[in-house]
C-alpha cells in the first residue's frame, strides 16, 4: 500500500515536471560562406519527453487503480468492543486498587458494556445516591470513568 503511494506521488511528479517544462530544441544553419546561425525552438517535446511521460501516467494509472480497488481488512469486532475487551482484561489489577464501592460501581458500568446510567447504576449495586453520586466523581478524578449529561441525569463511560 505504502509503496504504491510512493509510486503514484513519483510518477505523478516525474509526468508533471516533463510536461511543465519541455526541452528547446537548437537548431544550427550553415551559410554558404562559412557561417552558422543558431536559433533555438522552444516548447518542443522530443520523443524521450514523450515516452517519459506515457509511462509515468501508466505507472500512476496502475498505482492509482491498485489504492483504490485494493481490499481493505474489515476489523472483526467495533472498536469499542476492544476497548470493551481491554478494560475486561485489565480488571483483575484495576480491583486490587479500588474500594469495595467503587469496584462494585465500576464492574457494574464494565458488565453493562461501558455505559450506564447513573440512576440505573444505583439500584444495580444496591448502594445510595449519595453514595454512588461520591463514588462516580472519585472514578471520574481517577481518570477511569466520565459523566455526561442526558437531560434529567447522567450516563457513566468508562474511559
Amino acid at each position: 500500500m505504502a509503496l504504491a503511494t510512493v509510486m503514484l506521488a513519483l510518477s505523478t511528479f516525474i509526468a508533471a515536471l516533463k510536461l511543465i517544462q519541455p526541452a528547446s530544441l537548437s537548431v544550427y544553419i550553415f551559410g554558404s560562406n562559412g557561417t552558422k546561425t543558431l536559433t533555438s525552438v522552444p516548447g518542443l517535446y522530443t520523443f524521450t519527453d514523450i515516452l517519459t511521460v506515457s509511462l509515468s501516467m501508466l505507472l500512476a494509472g496502475i498505482s492509482a487503480s491498485y489504492l483504490v480497488f485494493s481490499t481493505k481488512e474489515i476489523p472483526e469486532q467495533p472498536i469499542g468492543q476492544t476497548l470493551l475487551d481491554e478494560r475486561r482484561t485489565g480488571w483483575e489489577a484495576l480491583s486490587k486498587m479500588l474500594k469495595e464501592d467503587e469496584a462494585k460501581i465500576y464492574q457494574a458500568v464494565l458488565d453493562a458494556g461501558g455505559v450506564m446510567n447513573q440512576g440505573d447504576l444505583g439500584r444495580k449495586v444496591g448502594l445510595s445516591k449519595t453514595t454512588v453520586s461520591r463514588t462516580l466523581e472519585l472514578l471520574e478524578s481517577r481518570g477511569l470513568i466520565e459523566k455526561r449529561r442526558r437531560g434529567m441525569g447522567n450516563v457513566i463511560l468508562l474511559k
